[in-house]
Parts: structure tokens; sequence; C-alpha cells
């Protein structure tokens, strides 16, 4: 029997690295597209050991829309509740650049050091249709960025193909170690 998290698309699913539509009205479609995005991220979420699901965008399960949605709380996994973002789109970086550890539940087993601005200002539609306006810092601001690439079909590890020191693997006990570039990454055709 098929489960949320087996909707989840991964690399080298061509559809990761295509752009998707804006969103024109918010249809019921669109509201039931919402629900099986978080019901999807909390089932992958709930088969990981040392992970939590904190965002997905629609493409992730295969559904072209911009669609994001990002968890109310990153420090509680109790808390299974989500913001919804339509047709999210940054305004303004600002701050700083700063290089932290990124995953992707599209992408298997990879980590990367990716540099990411600490303050964004987005725009968006609610589940409603209605526009609002938030700013994000440090690691909403970074989960922000990654989403957002992802409407452009943009995944992470784009961002840091050429740089050998930036990937890592999750161990069994829920530590990053370093991935040998030239065996693991480079020419690693599920990536590329």
């Amino acid at each position: 029997m098929s489960t949320p998290k087996d909707s989840i698309i991964t690399l080298p699913n061509d559809h990761l690295r295509q752009r998707s539509q804006k969103v024109g009205l918010v249809t019921p479609e669109i509201v039931q597209l919402i629900a099986n995005m978080e019901a999807a991220t909390l089932d992958w979420e709930d088969s990981r050991e040392h992970e939590v699901g904190v965002a997905l965008a629609a493409v992730q399960i295969d559904q072209m829309y911009r669609v994001v949605v990002i968890r109310s709380n990153f420090n509680d996994k109790n808390d299974r509740s989500f913001q919804v973002f339509i047709n999210p789109e940054i305004t303004k970086h600002e701050g700083e650049l700063v290089e932290d550890y990124e995953g992707c539940l599209s992408i298997k087993d990879v980590y990367g050091k990716v540099k990411r601005y600490n303050k964004v200002r987005v725009k968006a539609l609610d589940i409603n249709g209605r526009e609002f306006r938030t700013t994000a810092t440090g690691f909403l601001a970074r989960v922000f960025q990654h989403e957002i690439d992802h409407t452009k079909g943009i995944v992470f590890i784009d961002h840091i193909k050429d740089n050998p020191e930036a990937f890592y693997r999750l161990n069994k006990d829920g530590k990053l170690e370093a991935l040998d570039y030239d065996k693991d990454v480079k020419d690693n055709s599920l990536l590329w």
C-alpha cells in the first residue's frame, strides 16, 4: 500500500529542475494539494529517526505549482501544523551570507553546506488567496530560499556543485560526515 511519503519524488527526476507554474486561483484542487504536501512531509518525517520534515514545495510531490508549506514550529516535532505560501517570492535579500547545512526530501542521503542570506523579505498568497508579506531571519530565511529555489527548478546541490568540501551524508547515529567528492558526488548520475 502506498503512503503519502511515497508521492515525494527524488533526483534524478527531471521535474525537480523545471520551473513551477504560478497559481492563478486558489481552487479546491490547490487546497487538496496543500493537504497532500503536509501529509507527505509528516509521513516522511515519521519514517526517519534523526530528521525533521521542515518544508516542502509542490514540485516535490510532482505537482508543478508554486506552492510551499513550512512547519510552524521547527523545534517541536509534536506541533504538526504548517504555514502555506502560494506563489512565494523573495522581494529582498538582506543581511550577510551564512554557510550552513541543508538537506532535502528530494535528494536521498546527501546534505550540503550552502551559503544563504540570513534575512529575506517574502510576499505570497495565503490559503484564502490573500496577499501577505513576511520577513524571515536565520533558519527560516534559509528555508524560504531553499523552497523558493524549488519553484524555479533549482535544488540546493546546484549552489555547491563546484565545492568538493560542501557535501555530507547523515550516518546511522544521526551525525553528518563528509562525502568523498570524486567518488560519491562529482559524476553521480542520481544527482546530476
